[in-house]
């Protein structure tokens, strides 16, 4: 193979995304966006990262942040770790670098939150360090332009193409040459079969595509089935708001606000959750049924259903708040796997039919 970098290059100016953090590509900037694409399509993301870099401009802000007001800048992008990673790395940088990222690969590598991957892009991008940037769209650009039928999840699989991106990378532009491999991958060598060849700078010298195979490659083994898990929902609402319940520091969706919610081998019956939230110290009238909702995580699925309740109750046990529409919308950080049933429409609607039934 040869010849790689300059072709694509050529393509990557002409037809790159015009992407915010590509307008002011800081090395914070960078971080940020680069974070926030994790697991997150880019049309998703953008309008949380403008507002995220509106309101924490620089690591110094971000380590300041309340945590709480963190995860309601992130609410809705999921895997909240990112954002509690985010505000660790930038104690880091506060305390040990001036408040900025370092132009050091190692340095900026042992970082928390932050992969192989996360301190290439950084470094190769925003401070011109050669170095790799190996996501999956590399992987599989690589597989295809090798034709390799390789499983791309084995680790020595990855060590070899990241050898092959590093003999293509062109010193002077290992920014330029990371970012046009990555929106390759993006926009025309597609996942899930669907290479768009006609438009590919590479395609010449594509191996997969001489032998037929693009379609097939990368190879890969298929997922473990998800684990589903039911889990039955009370909303609660009443004169004062909705209540809400914050989720234990540690683990699945940590320190976020939601509605009383219950993991269960079944979905609880009406009784059942009546019975649970007793225990809790909670007292309601049920009102009605909810939907029925489904929340996919990493690797497990969601399956909630519950039932609608009005409650009056001013003294709440420990965990537990009255939040009013004000509020929900500017403090409470609440999951999108409760987005079925936490809108300002749904708590309305709920609090006028309430008004009948608790006078």
């Amino acid at each position: 193979m040869g010849g790689v970098s300059e072709p694509l290059i050529r393509w990557f100016e002409q037809h790159r995304r015009l992407l915010p953090f590509r307008q002011e590509p800081s090395a914070y900037h960078i971080w940020i966006s680069e974070i926030m694409l994790q697991q997150t399509r880019v049309s998703a993301a953008l309008p949380y990262y403008e507002r995220f870099v509106a309101e924490l401009p620089d690591p110094a802000a971000l380590a300041s942040c309340e945590p709480d007001r963190l995860r309601k800048l992130w609410q809705g992008l999921g895997y909240y770790s990112r954002a509690a990673n985010l505000q660790k790395a930038a104690g880091v940088l506060c305390d040990r670098y001036g408040g900025e990222l370092p132009a050091d690969y190692d340095a900026l590598r042992a970082l928390p939150g932050i992969g192989d991957y996360t301190a290439g892009a950084i470094a190769s991008i925003a401070f011109g360090i050669p170095v790799p940037a190996v996501d999956g769209n590399v992987l599989r650009v690589f597989a295809r332009l090798t034709n390799d039928d390789s499983d791309i999840t084995r680790p020595e699989t990855k060590r070899a193409i990241t050898r092959l991106v590093m003999a293509e990378m062109p010193r002077d532009r290992p920014g330029a040459y990371n970012e046009a491999l990555m929106e390759l991958g993006a926009l025309v060598c597609l996942p899930n079969g669907a290479p768009r060849c006609g438009e590919c700078p590479l395609a010449g010298q594509c191996a997969g595509r001489a032998a037929g195979r693009a379609e097939t490659l990368p190879n890969k083994p298929p997922k473990p089935a998800k684990t589903v898990v039911p889990v039955t929902v009370a909303l609660i609402t009443g004169p004062r708001g909705v209540l809400l319940q914050r989720r234990p520091a540690k683990g699945l969706l940590a320190g976020l606000w939601q509605p009383p919610a219950f993991e269960a081998d079944h979905p609880l019956t009406r009784e059942e959750l009546d019975a649970r939230l007793r225990a809790l110290g909670l007292a309601v009238r049920w009102t009605g049924t909810l939907p029925p909702a489904r929340h996919v995580f990493t690797h497990r699925v969601w399956q909630l259903s519950g039932f609608c309740a009005a409650s009056g109750q001013e003294v709440l046990p420990g965990t537990f708040v009255w939040a009013d529409l004000p509020a929900l919308e500017r403090e409470y950080s609440v999951p999108s796997a409760f987005s079925a049933y936490v809108s300002e429409g749904e708590i309305r609607e709920k609090q006028e039919e309430n008004a009948r039934i608790l006078t």
